[in-house]
């Protein structure tokens, strides 16, 4: 039996912030309310699961922060004295739990809104991933030809484009890849260069992708190049700043980034 994916679901959490900051918080509320109910900071953050001492330091800040005091504390009592909400801390509560159902109802609502989240899923995968290259793509592998020792892979983006890379057997057997599953290229923007008028052009490296340039910053040594391949994709290319004024890159032109196959790395979650 088949085996279906657990659907998407979309949460967050509710901060009021005040004086640059964090004032109160679903944490901070539940604390709050086990203070009302239980009358004892130590009881409350023993239900809450944080220290005494952690539980007095955000009351503390709680009260700093407030026009008027959430807690007050009496003498005497078991723990260190009995503790009370204010009548300003009550009504913070009901406040919070008024803009938290809000808050609810604006999230089933972007639910709905997004319908089918399988490419929000392939999204979040790939924004997941924290890796030093500039240049990751996530797509699925359409080829997969296997050597003697290597073996070449196609990766097809989202936009068509293709990217081809060259790994060894073992690699391959590592990452378990097979043709149809998803995988992502990888490839540092040292490893591209940039290139202009190709038409016919005849050079030995497998990827010569077509775009526009999107932005030139330079320095005094080297230009970060990116250029626009379509399919909401962009590569980022290292080159000398010399390359930068031989080619006369500017924004809007068209321009060709080209690696090797052996400069691409394959990722898999």
């Amino acid at each position: 039996m088949s085996k279906t994916k657990d659907p998407i679901g979309i949460e967050g959490s509710i901060w009021f912030q005040k004086s640059q900051s964090r004032f109160l918080g679903g944490d901070r509320i539940a604390l709050l309310e086990k203070i009302d109910e239980l009358g004892s900071i130590n009881s409350a953050a023993k239900a809450v699961g944080i220290s005494y001492k952690t539980a007095w330091h955000l009351v503390n800040m709680m009260n700093n922060l407030s026009e008027k005091p959430l807690v007050d504390r009496m003498t005497g009592g078991k723990g260190g004295g009995g503790t009370v909400l204010t009548r300003e801390g009550r009504q913070v509560i009901e406040k919070y739990r008024i803009v938290q159902e809000e808050h609810r109802k604006f999230l089933e609502n972007l639910e709905e809104r997004l319908g089918d989240t399988g490419n929000l899923y392939q999204f979040l995968r790939r924004i997941s991933m924290r890796i030093s290259a500039r240049n990751s793509f996530s797509g699925v592998i359409t080829e997969l030809t296997r050597g003697a020792v290597n073996a070449e892979i196609v990766i097809t983006l989202n936009g068509g484009q293709q990217i081809v890379s060259t790994i060894t057997n073992g690699a391959v057997d590592n990452l378990s890849l097979k043709k149809g599953m998803s995988a992502y290229a990888i490839v540092k923007s040292s490893s591209v260069m940039v290139g202009c008028d190709l038409h016919g052009k005849k050079l030995s490296a497998r990827n010569i992708i077509s775009g526009i340039v999107q932005r030139v910053i330079e320095d005094s040594v080297n230009s970060e190049i990116d250029l626009e391949i379509g399919g909401g994709n962009s590569i980022s290319a290292i080159i000398t700043k010399t390359s930068t004024s031989r080619l006369d890159l500017k924004e809007g032109q068209q321009a060709c980034a080209i690696f090797k196959a052996s400069d691409v790395i394959i990722g898999v979650n």
